[in-house]
């Protein structure tokens, strides 16, 4: 199985960070692709690559919450160098979030924007933050249309007619412990949508699935994520581990 989307450079992992990808590998989880935030981890995120080139692939790009008014175009300049410095398997995590922070959206705007061209220019995928800022995501995604532009929405929990404007779009959904909550709604309709459009992710530390919801994530809870896709699309778990690493080889290039 694939882990498309963990923070394992993530400081909640300090303690036990080897232990925890271990955990993960004897699941049989053998990848894990990293998210960038801003430039205060990139370093870090970058030598956990560099610990496990077999299995752990760093992303580049500016999280929308870490668009702020001060660094936002200095954090963008990194970005790109880190892209024409190296080979990424794609630009992210980008895109537009409104539930922290509405005063910004004119900039996040701009650094998605800015983001998307150069995934297009470097023929890469993206992988889209998106928190209640669909409308506004969307019409980004109109706007940049591109034969090219393509990628994951990221833990995505929107409605059914948003999952399917995604993969109009060229786009995947990202499926991670959401789908276990009672209240995360998602489980109701994702049956309609085929499991070549869904990979996996945990988003750890964040979103821990059930049983662990509120307590920390992590990559080896994946299995439990895809149990609850077996009983959503009634099929078995060796299916539900085929088609969505499959799909996560296919969108990141087999990387």
């Amino acid at each position: 199985m694939i882990d498309t989307h963990t923070h394992l450079y993530a400081e909640e992992f300090d303690e036990d960070r080897k232990e925890a990808i271990q955990r993960a590998l004897d699941k049989g989880i053998t990848r894990f692709y990293l998210p960038a935030i801003d430039s205060e981890s990139h370093e870090k995120m970058l030598h956990l690559e560099a610990d496990y080139p077999d299995h752990i692939f760093s992303m580049m790009g500016l999280h929308p919450c870490y668009v702020k008014p001060e660094t936002w175009e200095k954090e963008l300049e990194m970005v790109k160098n880190y892209l024409d410095q190296r080979a990424f398997p794609a630009i992210g995590e980008i895109g537009i979030d409104l539930y922290w922070d509405q005063s910004t959206l004119d900039i996040q705007v701009k650094a998605f924007e800015q983001q998307i061209d150069w995934a297009i220019e470097k023929d890469l995928p993206i992988v889209i933050h998106t928190r209640e800022s669909f409308n506004e995501t969307f019409e980004v995604l109109e706007r940049k249309k591109h034969p090219k532009l393509r990628g994951i929405f990221h833990c995505f929990s929107g409605n059914l007619e948003q999952a399917k404007h995604a993969i109009d779009l060229n786009f995947i959904l990202g499926i991670g412990g959401v789908v276990t909550f009672k209240n995360g709604k998602i489980d109701q309709f994702l049956n309609e949508i085929p499991l070549e459009n869904i990979v996996l992710e945990t988003d750890s530390p964040y979103l821990a699935p059930v049983p662990y919801r509120g307590k920390r994530n992590e990559s080896s809870y994946l299995d439990l994520i895809a149990g609850k896709l077996v009983n959503i699309y009634k099929t078995d778990f060796s299916e539900i581990d085929r088609m969505t690493t499959e799909n996560a080889k296919k969108i990141f290039n087999k990387r």
